[in-house]
């Protein structure tokens, strides 16, 4: 997009942003920039040549990036002057050559899982060398297949946090859509079982700021997620969760099916939705957190139903039958005077979780149709013992660098190499 002819580019700082997240212009400074009292950059144009540490300002690419042998020498033959700002043209371009978006850059391992239209893999990036999860979407069977997908993209390309899945990558072929996202070691439910569902009630606290961190991003956003459920909470080594699995992320429907032979489950679905209800707010997601709450804490799921009337019955059970004082409207909901239920009374939830946990729990779902926000939960007296800095981190930030920050060894955690005794 420059002609070449004025000696000085000027650069504004208020940069449009382009449909691919990236800036229309510029991305990255170079070292021999002036900042003019306007607010303006002035660029000197000095042929000079390229260093490594130029192309990753340049496309703000990982720190970790391995970049293709032969590819500087060929920038420096072919490509214009480096220190002019790429446009966004040529800066795909220079990432294509690098090999982003490109199948061929990931060397895929083993097969994580298999849904109705995607397939998960381990995968290794060539570029980076790091492990990666691929997430590879078929194109060819349905046509509406792909709508999850685009959703997922969509929302993952603006969503950047320390408690929320990275988007690496897309690759785009006339077969398959794959998704590259980072690896992550294992999901909540799998870390459950790893601990025989004895859970250290420290860790469960940092696990339950971490999920709350990562809503309160996305619901200020006006981002839902929708499908929270423990193995939709990815965790790393050290102990970081994120939020991952969006494709269901604002969408109208809820399938019945995740994987090929697998129900989805209801056990973590509010009971609004559960009656059919499309008035989604954020609060449709606390539910799930409350829920998720109460198992890490007792080792058990809190409403196991295995229908949609076997669960909105232990619902009713715990928390009383709804009636139109408490939840306006309910008498005329179809689906509500169908089922017929018994008018259960609430129980206390003290009877079923220690006081210390029933507080915040009863928050989340004891009011079956209004629930705390995300953001309100994570000021909760429960989470004191955390320490202040922990609502002051920048939204990319671990708040794991935080030193009062430290995850325990859960009690009935038994690692590979101690074999469980008796038989």
């Amino acid at each position: 997009t420059l002609t070449g002819q004025p000696t000085t580019n000027i650069v504004h700082e208020n940069l449009k942003m382009g449909s691919d997240g990236e800036s229309d212009q510029a991305s990255g400074t170079s070292s021999d920039e002036v900042q003019s009292p306007t607010g303006v950059c002035l660029r000197n144009r000095i042929h000079r040549r390229i260093s490594m540490e130029d192309l990753n300002k340049r496309l703000s690419l990982p720190a970790d990036i391995r970049i293709p042998d032969g590819y500087l020498e060929k920038l420096q033959l072919s490509s214009p002057p480096f220190d002019q700002p790429l446009s966004r043209r040529s800066r795909r371009a220079s990432l294509s050559e690098i090999g982003f978006g490109k199948l061929e850059t990931y060397i895929k391992l083993d097969k994580l899982g298999e849904g109705t239209y995607a397939t998960v893999f381990k995968g290794r990036s060539k570029l980076t060398d790091n492990l990666v999860a691929l997430k590879e979407i078929r194109l060819e069977h349905e046509e509406g297949a792909p709508c999850t997908a685009i959703r997922e993209v969509s929302l993952l390309k603006d969503l950047k946090h320390a408690n929320i899945v990275t988007l690496h990558d897309i690759v785009h072929t006339d077969k398959s859509l794959t998704l590259v996202f980072e690896y992550l070691d294992k999901d909540l439910k799998q870390y459950m079982d790893d601990c025989g569902n004895i859970m250290s009630m420290h860790n469960v606290k940092i696990f339950l700021f971490q999920i709350l961190r990562g809503l309160s991003y996305c619901h200020k956003r006006k981002v839902l997620h929708r499908d929270l459920k423990p193995q939709n909470l990815l965790i790393n080594e050290r102990g970081e969760l994120k939020l991952a699995d969006f494709g269901l992320a604002r969408a109208k429907s809820v399938p019945t099916k995740t994987y090929s032979n697998e129900v989805v489950t209801l056990w973590y679905r509010p009971p609004d939705v559960l009656l059919g209800s499309s008035e989604y707010s954020t609060q449709i997601d606390m539910w799930g957190v409350g829920c998720i709450f109460y198992e890490m804490a007792a080792g058990r799921p809190l409403f196991p139903g295995s229908t949609v009337e076997d669960e909105l019955h232990l619902i009713f059970r715990l928390l009383g039958t709804p009636t139109e004082e408490n939840w306006p409207g309910i008498s005329s909901i179809e689906e509500f005077k169908s089922y017929n239920f018994p008018k259960y009374k609430p129980q206390p939830l003290i009877n079923h979780a220690p006081r210390y946990l029933s507080d915040l729990l009863s928050l989340m779902i004891t009011k079956l149709h209004f629930r705390i926000s995300a953001d309100e939960a994570m000021k909760h007296s429960y989470f004191r013992q955390l320490g202040m800095r922990v609502h002051t981190l920048p939204e990319n930030v671990s708040i794991f660098t935080l030193k009062e920050v430290q995850l325990q060894r859960d009690p009935g955690y038994r690692s590979s190499s101690y074999p469980e005794s008796g038989g």
